[in-house]
């Protein structure tokens, strides 16, 4: 006798939710469960999977406004903690990057091009409740007559606050080597000569699009766990690259898809966006990030039920060829090797380290879970799709 084919609809998963029947599991657990049961059990037995990643985002930043002062002011130019924020915007709205480094920052003094201190550090320090300094330069009109302004601000002061960030989730990233000489000091950290060295930044099997490859229930309003509140998929990310090469699972082995991610900032902790400092290279912010997956159907829990050994990344010269345009593979190396600590390139066995924390994309994952469970957290049905590259 064949068995019914599992079908689910968000209303219905939403239901199970209320009632406090739904079936919520992580995305490591969703493995096991997969492996166990094949994918049509998995999808007559879980209704949420679970994903979490914690890494530097580089493409992040907020959205804030400062409130206005008498006489009124037009800000063209404006500092928070020596960091400059974009003001061509409104009177006294501006964007501030999480990358951008303070203008009079100690290390870089001493050590041109070092930073300690950027726009990440500062939304840290506001979640954290500390005072900011914040000072606006303005070239005056008859509306808004005043040229300066100068203020101790803490988050509480702002009367808009909005976590923005244009690319967030990577699905998938390279293996980042140095095939060089000498030591060069990139986003993905600091890279040996002689290939010493070989850093990553994935959660592999708990990376949010590494769980949905083909984005059936990811896009425009999803619901999803940032920075520790909550925040929704508001469209792709930059660079996002749907047609990028996959395997027979659907699983890009190269960059592929990214999201750009909103939340208000006044409902997310320091716990889970934390300001970064990476050596040689500038400042990020590491972003908590999570989205959960509905298991609408046996196709939806194969997805979900990816494990590190399935998924690949390519093992890229960040010494030469990454700075030069080369796109050249060194080889390919599943996430289950590179967490194992070492791999093997060009016939040398090299350390691995990822930028990414695992142990953070866990909790996030258990965290969502249990936000789930207890019906504080409901699934929105995309009102579009991330483009998947076949239109």
């Amino acid at each position: 006798m064949n068995k019914k084919k599992i079908s689910k609809t968000y209303d219905e998963i939403n239901a199970r939710i209320k009632s406090g029947e739904a079936v919520v599991v992580t995305a490591e657990e969703m493995v096991d469960i997969v492996k166990r049961e094949g994918a049509e059990g998995a999808a007559a037995s879980v209704d949420i999977v679970t994903t979490g990643t914690f890494a530097p985002m580089c493409s992040s930043g907020m959205f804030f406004n400062f409130g206005q002062m008498t006489p009124t002011i037009k800000a063209s130019k404006v500092w928070l903690n020596k960091v400059s924020a974009y003001a061509g915007l409104a009177a006294v709205d501006a964007y501030l990057g999480v990358t951008e480094p303070a203008e009079d920052d100690p290390l870089n003094k001493i050590y041109p091009g070092e930073f300690l201190y950027g726009g990440g550090h500062v939304i840290e320090d506001l979640l954290r409740g500390r005072k900011v300094f914040l000072e606006a330069k303005a070239y005056g009109t008859d509306c808004y007559a005043a040229r300066k302004m100068k203020k101790d601000i803490k988050l509480d002061d702002l009367s808009y606050a909005l976590l923005c960030n244009p690319r967030n989730g990577y699905q998938n990233y390279n293996c980042a080597v140095n095939l060089s000489e000498k030591a060069v000091y990139t986003y993905m950290g600091m890279l040996k000569p002689h290939c010493q060295n070989a850093n990553y930044c994935s959660a592999g099997e708990l990376s949010p699009l590494l769980n949905d490859p083909l984005y059936k229930t990811i896009g425009v309003g999803t619901k999803i766990f940032l920075g520790g509140g909550y925040g929704y998929v508001t469209w792709k990310g930059t660079q996002h690259n749907p047609t990028a090469p996959r395997n027979s699972g659907g699983v890009p082995t190269k960059p592929a898809g990214t999201l750009m991610v909103q939340g208000d900032l006044k409902q997310m902790s320091a716990d889970w966006l934390r300001g970064v400092s990476i050596q040689g290279y500038g400042n990020s912010m590491a972003i908590g990030l999570g989205v959960p997956i509905p298991i609408l159907n046996a196709e939806m829990a194969k997805y979900t039920g990816v494990s590190d050994r399935d998924i690949v990344t390519q093992i890229i010269d960040y010494g030469h060829d990454y700075t030069n345009g080369i796109a050249r593979s060194y080889g390919e190396v599943s996430y289950a090797q590179l967490k194992s600590g070492e791999i093997m390139v060009n016939g040398k066995i090299v350390q691995t380290a990822p930028l990414s924390s695992v142990v953070k994309a866990r909790e996030i994952a258990e965290i969502l879970k249990k936000r789930i469970k207890s019906g504080l957290f409901l699934l929105n049905k995309p009102a579009e799709f991330l483009p998947d590259g076949t239109k």
